[in-house]
């Protein structure tokens, strides 16, 4: 064959070998929306590859090739991209393609589609008023216009823009048909609705006319069971999609959602938004397909929840690879498999391409659908090759450059090392030149021309020679010839004396904590530097990393430390003593006896309602036998906190693969593990077990803490702690409530259904107030009804008082402070003060007065009592005025002088004048305070001095007030030291001392 412009010459004869490559994709069209709308009027389809030479382009649209020069009106390339100007919808949306080409080879792009995307404005037709009761549900239409693509995002704007609905538990926008859904509808939500579809594909978003909504009051507001309007169909989706449920409900009270997957957990990849309407599983996988469950739950009465199932199916769809082809250079005249496997549902079709084109037969020996067999490999056979796989979901492409070369031999690039072996063992002198087709060899040492013996072998590139011996030393010369050349080189072999091991290492038996030692010396070559390297179980130590459990020492012997064994460094440690001819191993096992490993596939094959049965399988003993087994267990309840089981037998023995485990409860999710032990203490503990539900029995524990009263007449309210959730024994759990009059035989019994009630109100107009009721109460489940509380005594709700309180007296003490006293009432747990501007003060019906704080100096009260009970309020008492005193002057007395006299210090002040709306000073109190924990003394005097006993050598301070009938004025403040002499002097705001 003749080698073209696409191969080089090499200076050996001629040497066919490529100096560039072929294409190789770096960027490639793909799927394109074009806005109807857009002001940009050209569309960019990316092609661009890596090559050398550089590629030339040309493009496809719907398999015809685009004549570039022909219609330049409407396409040009730009470094291989392709610009579509002033594009048509009628020409122009279709599949396009691209391919690569230079002097190696063809690669064709995958096909990207060019589409238009529109958005139609809304109709313009006036949009009809929706009447609803308030508390029923609404459903506002969005009636999206004509659109492409069919992804809308929806939101709604109320009244005016950019006023947005802000969605939450009782309001919610389908984001597949955009309709608005109010739950429970209020007064509130009267107003003016406009839709907005957004269509992100196109950057484009139009509103639509406003929809009125008109609330219609409803006197009382009626209660609606919960209704679902919002469900998905089933849906099929790709493994490693994400995947959205959406499931709202109208009612009132506002339904709960609630979202389950029926025979298992909701994926852990999960998260709910919007108030719980709208699941999101996120890079869903096969494990995640079933029935996804979605109850809106609210109460009116006993009335309860409506549902909706959503069956995901999952399919591993779009094709992957699991083989695919790479580029090679091979062999002139060789042979040669390309193959190519993908993964996908349903299975993808394989085609192969060449240079763009289907592979033909001529080039091959044999093809199928995932692999290309060569033959006697020519030149011809180098290109570019695509193997594409493709199902309904997808096509992917993979691409390699095939290059065959022939070249005769050569040893540029691998020469022949020196080669240094020990006496008696076998040596290999390599000859591998680069060569194409293969070539034949033949080999000399010295002049003489070697052929096969006992001794001697190979000659198919290297030579084998088998018991060397010191008269082997000397050069060898490899020589190599195909039809286009020959080449030779040469290589010098070398012998030295065997390295032995002198000393091998011994077994060791340890317990887990101790140490062992391994010991190895060898003989060797003294012309020879040597190695030893340790190694366990065929891993290499390195000594670095390990150095926490390993050291070693020595030159020309070795021994290796392993510190604190631990079970893990058991194994076979083997030390190699090693030169540049040759290396020798010896070695040893070393047994570490340690607490046992852990137990596997511990799982449960039976359980009742309150055992358990478990099967395991024993771990390693690790040279120790088993004497017991632990099993430990945790459930819902125990905040993921292991806990000691009891067991059947008691003790179970390490013999053991199999136990009971009692006193478990009812329908409760269990976790088990089990723990081995020896006489050098306990493993790890197995791997969890599946969770296991125990079966569901009759509850056994009644509600606790049984009570009630109060309320209004004609109810009777009775009240309980409910049952933990442990103790629900069963699905379906509630309460059975069983009360009837004293004087009354006969139980009536009410049924409430929800396990987490703690109050029931049962009314009767026929009731008596305060009737004493007999009241028990007991928990049920879907297996039965367990046994009733301690009975209780209840009174059924009182009347409100019906007299109102006679008011005695009622008068101001102060500025700021006045006493209220009556006359007691019957019937009543205490009573309330109303001031002006409808202030209260509640009192217990023990008393008959009270203090009224914080009132405002010099101001009118109109005063009233009422007596309360848990019924409601008493008619009130008659009016009574009370005018407050005006306030004390706010200036604090001036201290004019101090004086000793004897044991007695004499302080003086300047008499403070109250203004005419501040009440008359009728004395001054004087405080006299210690410093330290003695008790202060308080002198009132009508002067304006006063004398002080003296204390011996201890400070004290004395504060000054002016009295009046609206309180004390401000202060002034003067200290002294144990000698007597003024320390300070300073007055201070007005405060009340009462």
């Amino acid at each position: 064959a003749q080698c073209t412009q696409m191969w080089q010459w090499s200076l050996q004869g001629f040497c066919c070998l490529a100096v560039g490559f072929g294409p190789v994709f770096e960027k490639q069209p793909v799927d394109t929306i074009y806005p109807e709308e857009s002001l940009e009027a050209n569309i960019t389809m990316n092609c661009q590859a890596k090559a050398n030479p550089p590629a030339t382009y040309r493009w496809m649209l719907n398999d015809r090739e685009i004549d570039i020069g022909a219609e330049r009106k409407h396409y040009s390339l730009t470094e291989g991209n392709l610009v579509i100007s002033n594009p048509v919808k009628s020409k122009h949306v279709g599949k396009y393609s691209c391919s690569a080409t230079n002097m190696y080879g063809t690669i064709i792009s995958k096909e990207a589609s060019v589409q238009f995307g529109y958005l139609d404005p809304f109709s313009t037709d006036e949009r009809t008023t929706v009447y609803v009761k308030e508390g029923q549900g609404a459903v506002v239409l969005c009636a999206p216009p004509p659109h492409f693509p069919a992804k809308l995002s929806f939101r709604w704007i109320f009244n005016e823009f950019p006023t947005f609905i802000q969605l939450d538990n009782r309001r919610y926008v389908c984001q597949t048909t955009g309709n608005l859904y109010i739950s429970k509808v209020e007064s509130s939500d009267r107003g003016n609705y406009s839709c907005i579809a957004s269509s992100h594909s196109i950057s484009k978003s139009v509103f639509s006319n406003y929809i009125p909504l008109q609330p219609l009051t409803e006197r009382p507001n009626r209660k609606y069971p919960a209704d679902l309007r919002v469900k998905f169909p089933d849906t099929t989706a790709l493994v490693g999609q994400n995947v959205t449920l959406e499931c709202f409900a109208l009612g009132n009270p506002v339904p709960e959602i609630h979202w389950r997957k029926m025979e298992g957990h909701l994926p852990q990849n999960h998260d709910l938004r919007m108030s719980g309407s709208q699941l999101h599983l996120y890079n869903i996988q096969v494990k995640d397909s079933g029935i996804y469950k979605c109850e809106a739950i609210n109460s009116k009465g006993k009335d309860y929840h409506s549902r909706s199932c959503h069956r995901i199916a999952l399919i591993a769809a779009y094709p992957e690879w699991v083989e695919h082809i790479t580029s090679k250079k091979k062999e002139l005249h060789s042979n040669y498999t390309m193959s190519c496997k993908a993964s996908g549902k349903p299975e993808p079709k394989i085609r192969w391409l060449k240079n763009g084109h289907q592979v033909s037969l001529n080039f091959v020996l044999q093809i199928d659908e995932k692999d290309v067999h060569f033959r006697n490999l020519t030149l011809d056979n180098s290109g570019m090759y695509q193997c594409i796989a493709e199902n309904r979901h997808g096509v992917i492409y993979a691409n390699a450059e095939l290059q065959v070369f022939a070249c005769p031999p050569t040893f540029e690039h691998n020469p022949i090392k020196t080669v240094m072996v020990a006496k008696t063992s076998r040596a290999v002198l390599e000859c591998r030149p680069y060569a194409a087709p293969k070539p034949s060899f033949t080999w000399s040492q010295g002049t003489e021309l070697l052929s096969n013996s006992t001794r001697l072998g190979g000659f198919d590139g290297s030579l084998e020679i088998r018991d060397v011996t010191q008269s082997d030393e000397g050069q060898y010369t490899c020589f190599a010839s195909n039809i286009l050349g020959k080449a030779s080189t040469f290589t010098s072999l070398c012998s030295a004396d065997s390295t032995r091991i002198t000393l091998p290492p011994s077994d060791a038996d340890v317990n887990a904590g101790e140490d062992a030692w391994m010991r190895c010396a060898a003989s060797h070559d003294p012309s020879l530097d040597i190695t030893f390297i340790w190694s366990v179980d065929g891993r290499v130590i390195d000594l670095d990393k390990d150095s926490q459990h390993y050291e070693r020492n020595g030159n020309s012997s070795d021994e290796l430390k392993i510190k604190k064994a631990q079970v893990k460094h058991a194994g076979v440690y083997s030390c190699t003593a090693q030169t540049t001819a040759d290396n020798v191993t010896a070695s040893a096992r070393l047994i570490v006896r340690g607490p046992p490993g852990a137990p596997g596939g511990v799982r449960v094959i039976n359980k009742t309602e309150t055992t358990v049965t478990l099967q395991w399988s024993r771990g390693a003993d690790n040279h120790k036998s088993i004497s017991k087994y632990t099993i430990q267990y945790r459930d819902d309840f125990s905040k993921d906190a292991w806990s000691n089981a009891r067991t059947s037998p008691a003790d179970v023995e390490g013999n053991a693969e199999m136990a009971t485990v009692v006193n478990l409860f009812p329908w409760t999710e269990y976790e088990f593990r089990v723990i081995a032990a020896n006489i050098l203490g306990s493993g790890d503990p197995s791997k969890p077990s599946p969770k296991e539900r125990t079966l569901d029995a009759v509850p056994v524990v009644a509600p606790s803490e049984v009570g009630g009263g109060g309320g209004t007449g004609r109810e009777l309210i009775i009240t309980w702690t409910p049952v933990q959730p442990k103790y629900h024994y069963g699905p379906n759990f509630g309460y059975i409530l069983a009360f009837k009059p004293q004087d009354q035989k006969e139980w009536k019994r009410m049924k409430v259904t929800d396990s987490e009630s703690k109050r029931y109100i049962h009314k009767d107009p026929s009731m008596a107030p305060v009737t004493p009721f007999d009241v028990k109460i007991k928990a049920f489940n879907s297996k039965g009804e367990g046994p009733f509380s301690i009975e209780a005594v209840v009174y059924s709700g009182q009347d409100a008082p019906s007299e109102a309180p006679a008011v005695i007296e009622g008068r101001a003490l102060s500025a700021l402070t006045a006493i209220v006293s009556w006359k007691h009432v019957a019937n009543v747990e205490g009573y309330k003060d109303r001031e002006g501007r409808a202030q209260e003060v509640a009192v217990s019906g023990m008393e008959n007065h009270t203090r009224i704080e914080g009132l405002k100096p010099n101001s009118e009260y109109n005063i009233e009592v009422r007596g309360y009970n848990s019924a409601g309020y008493g008619p009130p008492s008659k009016r009574l005025k009370v005018q407050t005193k005006k306030p004390p002057p706010d200036r604090p007395p001036k201290i004019i002088g101090t004086k000793v006299k004897g044991q007695f210090i004499n302080i003086a002040w300047e008499a403070v004048e109250p203004l005419s709306n501040e009440s008359k000073v009728d004395g001054y109190r004087v405080l006299f305070k210690p410093k330290g924990n003695q008790t202060s003394t308080l002198y009132t005097t009508n002067k304006r001095s006063i004398d002080i006993p003296l204390l011996a050598d201890k400070e004290f301070v004395v504060e000054i007030r002016a009295h009046t009938e609206g309180g004390v004025g401000a202060v002034s403040q003067i200290g002294f030291p144990g000698n007597g002499f003024i320390l300070f002097l300073f007055f201070c705001e007005l405060i009340d001392l009462k």
